[in-house]
């Protein structure tokens, strides 16, 4: 990671300038707040400062402030003042754990899986602008996870292949996922149909996927195929710039697929199927702008969703990996 930025905890707190390059910003709470209630005051009077630096540098990292409790990590990410992005009324395949209304487990996949680079619910029609991250507790090895610039992906893919990103940007991307009748543990992504779509029987998950877009198919064991509308594969930023916002990495390298089915998880929006080539391609890219958050107990980070694709790296050992999530939209 770059070198760390740090700040003395003061209410009169200039938050320095960042330029694109400084990824993630480190701000550390060196000599500062010892309670809650000072870094929340803090947070609310410099929140202009600090929401400026996100937009430039995709990921702000908070070390060394007192958060220890989803409870206090709730009112942390509260004092940016984001619209509410709650885990029930999200679309997301991930099985989730709430542990406050807004804050939530980041993934109950088993450590052994690794969850590959994705815009969060960038595969659904709905999905939030801002993720907020807090480590309890970090993993005794691996764990990381891992941010990406899709900005700067895009930029090369409009250098190096621009005939493929203008194929993404005009027909954008169709997501096919197998969704279990019940929550499944052992999957990154196990969230059941029922919780996904927020209904209690068929008729209703196919009135919902109906008004949603998506077309579905019920299989022998009750799980649901469903296939989304065709979706942007292509996010225009406040700035102006473009970033590569969608979920190919993840889909590509990480989703399941029904056994001796033809269809893949993720194709272009008409259908066509995405040459193997083209996403190894994507994947060798997005390395090249990826670094790891290498957790320590306490801190939190703030993600821009549409400018940075995240992941998290398997874990092993003694200690448990608890990482929690609240999402936000931006307003």
């Amino acid at each position: 990671m770059t070198p760390e930025i740090f700040v003395k905890a003061r209410s009169t707190l200039f938050i320095p300038s960042m330029t694109e390059n400084t990824f993630p910003n480190i701000i550390q709470n060196t000599t500062g707040f010892q309670s809650l209630t000072e870094t929340i005051n803090w947070l609310q009077a410099e929140s202009f400062d600090l929401k400026k630096n996100l937009s430039t540098s995709g990921v702000l990292l908070f070390r060394g402030f007192p958060v220890s409790s989803a409870e206090d990590f709730d009112s942390f990410s509260s004092a940016f003042n984001y619209g509410e992005f709650t885990y029930q009324e999200s679309l997301s395949n991930a099985v989730r754990i709430n542990k406050t209304p807004k804050v939530f487990t980041a993934n109950e996949a088993p450590a052994d899986v690794e969850i590959f680079l994705h815009h969060e619910m960038a595969q659904t029609p709905s999905y939030p602008e801002k993720i907020f991250f807090c480590c309890l507790s970090p993993a005794s090895k691996g764990g990381e996870t891992p941010v990406c610039r899709s900005d700067k992906v895009f930029n090369e893919l409009s250098e190096k292949h621009p005939k493929w990103l203008s194929k993404f940007e005009s027909l954008g991307l169709k997501y096919t996922t197998v969704m279990p009748p019940s929550d499944e543990l052992n999957s990154g992504q196990g969230r059941g149909w029922r919780s996904t779509l927020s209904v209690y029987d068929e008729k209703e998950a196919e009135e919902k996927l109906k008004a949603l877009g998506y077309s579905w198919k019920w299989l022998k064991d009750k799980s649901l195929l469903a296939t989304s509308p065709a979706l942007p594969a292509i996010s225009v930023l406040p700035d102006g710039s473009k970033s590569f916002f969608n979920q190919i990495i993840a889909a590509y390298r990480g989703w399941k697929t029904l056994e001796n089915s033809s269809v893949p998880p993720v194709t272009f929006g008409n259908g066509e199927f995405i040459e193997e080539n083209i996403l190894n391609s994507i994947v060798a890219i997005a390395s090249r702008f990826t670094t790891l958050l290498e957790w320590k107990t306490g801190d939190v980070a703030l993600v821009d969703n549409r400018r940075v694709m995240h992941g998290r790296h398997s874990y092993s050992g003694v200690n448990k990996r608890e990482v929690l999530v609240s999402l936000a939209r931006d307003s």
